[in-house]
């Protein structure tokens, strides 16, 4: 009797694990790192960093990016106020519940964007500056390709569910890397830790940023076809890094990973050091003002799970807001179920040599209101 209970709980085990073996397939599919300087591009780590996969809300970054640069061609200022269309008041959350005919200051668009990662506030964004959404996301795509970003293609302001929004781990490391080349003036902002508009407090969604010294910024993202997905960036002494993952099977396996693997780089490159530098001067928590080309191209991947993307409530970076993580230790082996390599410099895919070849500036600090 005890033989034959033994042996069926070997066997329960065995189907348990083989259950699982097409979760672990497909959870490895669609994950890539990638580590580099960034001051100087050079790559510290990198594992399926050219595979086009799905941003989710790093999307955001390039939204951001456009922003960044009418606000410094004067075409916005951080005090317009910017009107809410239907269409971007119906948009799945995460989102800052704006409604149709109001209107919201570039300022707190921008702190919607980097803390709740607000589809709403990116729609208005885009229809600003764009004229609609079809128009500015080639735009995006325009700009993606200028910067060197040639295996990306933008069909979305904010990331949900489409599957011609793709993109790579290489290739958002080069697009974090120009924001904070190019726009160091309002780089801080994406180290806000708290955003309160309307009576209603949004903390970023960047968990990690509050754990890992050095780290003051940029970008998580989430739709079921992505998985967990984070651009991040930490300074320690003189070196700063840029990191991606996309594909994290959890918020808690994503954040393990990322922090591993910046120990790791900055190990490699010369040291942890003794100094950890100061984070940006950030937001204090803001209280918001009343209410105020060529053809995209197709990139469309053809390795994922079509049936994953049709949208969902709270899709677009809604994990850090209740969505239940699994254990640490559970999720970090399904996350890794291949081996991952040591860090190790390898040569490196070079951004364009504009980039490369400029100094990583200081960060102004934000105007005081």
């Amino acid at each position: 009797m005890v033989g034959f209970v033994a042996r069926s709980a070997a066997v329960l085990c065995a189907c348990l694990a083989l259950s699982l073996l097409p979760a672990r397939a497909e959870a490895a599919s669609r994950f890539a790192a990638y580590v580099i300087d960034a001051r100087t591009g050079e790559v510290l780590h990198e594992e399926n960093a050219n595979q086009q996969l799905y941003p989710a809300s790093l999307t955001k970054l390039m939204t951001l990016y456009l922003t960044f640069r009418s606000l410094e061609r004067g075409e916005l200022t951080l005090d317009s106020r910017l009107p809410v269309s239907s269409y971007a008041a119906s948009q799945s959350p995460t989102k800052l519940g704006l409604t149709t005919g109001s209107r919201i200051r570039v300022e707190d668009a921008i702190l919607g964007l980097v803390t709740q990662s607000a589809n709403d506030a990116s729609v208005v964004l885009a229809e600003t500056i764009g004229g609609n959404e079809t128009r500015f996301t080639r735009m995006m795509t325009q700009q993606a390709q200028a910067l060197g970003m040639s295996r990306t293609n933008f069909s979305s302001t904010n990331g949900l569910p489409d599957p011609d929004n793709v993109s790579t781990a290489h290739d958002m490391a080069v697009l974090a890397r120009a924001l904070i080349n190019d726009y160091p003036q309002y780089y801080p902002y994406f180290a806000t830790k708290n955003f309160r508009y309307r009576g209603r407090n949004f903390p970023n969604h960047n968990r990690l940023m509050q754990s890992y010294a050095g780290m003051d910024g940029m970008k998580t993202g989430y739709i079921r076809a992505s998985g967990y997905n984070l651009v991040a960036s930490a300074v320690r002494g003189r070196t700063r890094l840029i990191g991606v993952i996309f594909g994290g099977t959890s918020p808690i396996a994503r954040n393990a990973g990322m922090a591993e693997l910046l120990d790791e780089a900055f190990e490699s490159h010369g040291g942890t050091g003794a100094y950890v530098a100061e984070a940006p001067a950030a937001a204090t928590p803001r209280v918001a003002s009343p209410a105020f080309q060529p053809p995209v191209p197709d990139r469309r991947p053809d390795t994922l799970d079509e049936p994953l993307l049709a949208a969902a409530d709270g899709e677009g970076d809604a994990e850090d807001d209740g969505a239940a993580g699994t254990d640490g230790i559970g999720a970090m082996i399904a996350m890794h179920a291949t081996a991952r390599p040591k860090a190790q410099r390898v040569a490196y895919d070079p951004v364009p040599s504009a980039l490369a070849d400029i100094p990583l500036p200081k960060p102004r600090p934000l105007r005081r209101r």
